[in-house]
């Protein structure tokens, strides 16, 4: 196997009108970057397009056609046949930004000639949502230094609500084999087990403050807008729950900057689970939700306390109808001041 500075896997479904542009945002990368795209089942075009640039582009484009599993199951099988030393994901209605590309294949280069590898590099993110002309960036300047190879103990601060999501982090290849990372298939919201899973096993990381990913918000059906969220609250506990199962935060995670960190990204994902349970106004909905948060109470009273009583967990564990008001206020307010869907 000939192996790559980058592997860059692209799950597509159904792309064929907005594949192109997340194509051409990393061709520039040449043939130190694998672009692999990753045909999850699609009925449309898909494929022929992808199959166009393997065609037209063979040093740097392979194509995986595969029946359809979900976004999980394509990036189970990028990282399965990856050739890169670095794996990132790029969604197939998003891209890159030129400038902010070149500047994170140089400094990845960088880090292998001087045999720094690191197991995880991150870098900003920008939503984009054209309709409103919105853009808003996210930068991790506040919670790491830049330009340096450090540990978790090098945090600068833990900025309770400000996570890591999948558009800011490449992993080390071997890093998810060794730790056989497997995600869930015809499941959705399984990026965050992405970024939760691997982070124990995370020594040395690397922050570039550049704004590498445009994440596009605003496609219609996309899996992010409000009442597709409610629709699939099922599929988003199926992932709260295993990332209660995934590990004991007081006796697994020892460094204490990165369990205050997983406290709080587990926080907030019950968070975002309850507060769509409440936004859905459906009492069913309402017990899921009392079962997920007595699971955890049963499972690890230390991580339920920090959770049930952090600054998220008190605003939206009131009881009864004045509890779910405060629940959905919250929500609302994030939603409009981040403008996440």
């Amino acid at each position: 196997m000939n192996q790559k500075l980058l592997t860059i896997t692209i799950p597509c479904y159904n792309s064929q009108d907005y594949m192109d542009k997340a194509i051409r945002s990393v061709l520039p990368g040449g043939d130190k970057v694998e672009v692999l795209i990753v045909d999850d089942g699609s009925t449309d075009d898909t494929a022929v397009i992808a199959d166009k640039y393997a065609k037209r582009y063979p040093d740097i484009v392979n194509v995986i056609h595969k029946e359809n599993g979900g976004h999980g199951s394509a990036v189970n099988t990028g990282i399965d046949n990856a050739k890169g030393i670095f794996f990132k994901v790029l969604d197939s209605d998003d891209w890159f930004e030129k400038r902010a590309y070149k500047e994170y294949l140089k400094t990845l280069a960088n880090l292998v000639e001087n045999d720094q590898i690191v197991d995880m590099f991150l870098t900003n993110f920008v939503y984009e949502k054209p309709s409103i002309n919105h853009q808003r960036r996210m930068i991790f300047s506040a919670l790491f230094p830049s330009d340096k190879v450090i540990g978790w103990e090098d945090m600068k601060h833990n900025i309770k609500g400000f996570t890591i999501l999948m558009h800011a982090v490449t992993y080390r290849t071997q890093l998810l084999r060794d730790i056989n990372l497997r995600l869930p298939e015809h499941t959705f919201y399984v990026d965050n087990l992405f970024v939760y899973e691997p982070l124990p096993y995370v020594k040395k990381l690397y922050y570039l403050n550049v704004n590498l990913y445009r994440y596009y918000i605003g496609r219609e059906g996309q899996s992010i807008t409000e009442q597709t969220m409610i629709r699939r609250l099922d599929q988003q506990l199926a992932v709260n729950y295993r990332m209660i199962d995934a590990f004991n935060l007081f006796e697994d995670v020892k460094e204490p900057h990165l369990r205050a960190y997983m406290l709080g990204y587990l926080e907030m994902i019950t968070v975002i689970s309850t507060s769509l349970a409440h936004v859905s106004k459906d009492p069913k909905n309402y017990a899921k939700i009392k079962r997920l948060w007595n699971y955890v109470k049963e499972k690890d009273m230390k991580t339920f306390l920090h959770m049930r009583f952090g600054i998220f967990g008190q605003a939206v564990t009131w009881p009864g109808a004045i509890g779910r008001f405060i629940s959905i206020k919250c929500y609302h307010l994030t939603q409009r001041f981040m403008r996440f869907n």
